[in-house]
């Protein structure tokens, strides 16, 4: 989120993400207005110092911390020495055609959670899917938040890897449901939710 947050909060998704990294278009360095009950505030961070890291969460009183550069699991311990054991902790993994999974071995029991998405040129919002069957390989029981240029078109494909058993915590939507970065398409993210609400209710 950059620009039209409120907006979005009001469609009530379970998570908002905020970037602190300078490079991205989308970098975050305003203020978080009061967000609706139940919604938790994500802060995207990419090999930022232990300081930086620190001193944003506290700012922002963020409930997540997504790592999305090459942080390494000391550098994961360390930052869980000085933050809140409260805050959860995401880490990223870009997947394109392959991944060797023993990757995410030394991180087990560090992060709450991992993040799949696309590898691309940029950290993030590259704007396309990776291939969803190389998760076909994942044995872990840590969930994962799938990412990586989900739009209206991938209903299809998420109904279908829903019905798997695979420890799906939740869908990273971005730059295919925005007019220019960080600025959400709040329409095509309405449609986005009910298509996905209808798919979820049928499941149960």
């Amino acid at each position: 989120m950059k620009y039209n947050t409120q907006e979005v909060a009001a469609l009530q998704p379970d998570y908002l993400g905020f970037i602190f990294y300078e490079k991205s278009p989308r970098n975050f360095d305003g203020e978080i207005q009061m967000l609706p009950n139940g919604i938790k505030k994500v802060g995207v961070f990419v090999d930022a110092s232990i300081a930086f890291a620190k001193a944003q969460i506290e700012k922002y009183n963020l409930d997540i911390i997504q790592l999305h550069g090459n942080e390494s699991p000391e550098y994961i311990q360390e930052l869980k020495n000085v933050i809140s054991s409260a805050v959860e902790i995401w880490k990223v993994f870009s997947i394109k055609d392959t991944f060797n999974f023993e990757r995410l071995t030394p991180y087990e029991g560090l992060v709450n959670a991992f993040l799949f998405d696309t590898k691309g040129k940029a950290k993030g919002g590259n704007g396309y899917t990776f291939d969803w069957s190389v998760l076909k390989k994942y044995t872990s029981e840590t969930p994962f938040v799938l990412s990586g240029g989900i739009g209206l078109e991938e209903i299809d494909n998420i109904k279908e890897i829903l019905g798997t058993n695979l420890p799906i915590l939740a869908l990273d939507v971005n730059s295919k449901f925005e007019d220019k970065p960080g600025l959400k398409n709040i329409e095509q993210l309405t449609t986005f939710t009910s298509q996905l609400a209808s798919l979820l209710e049928r499941r149960d």
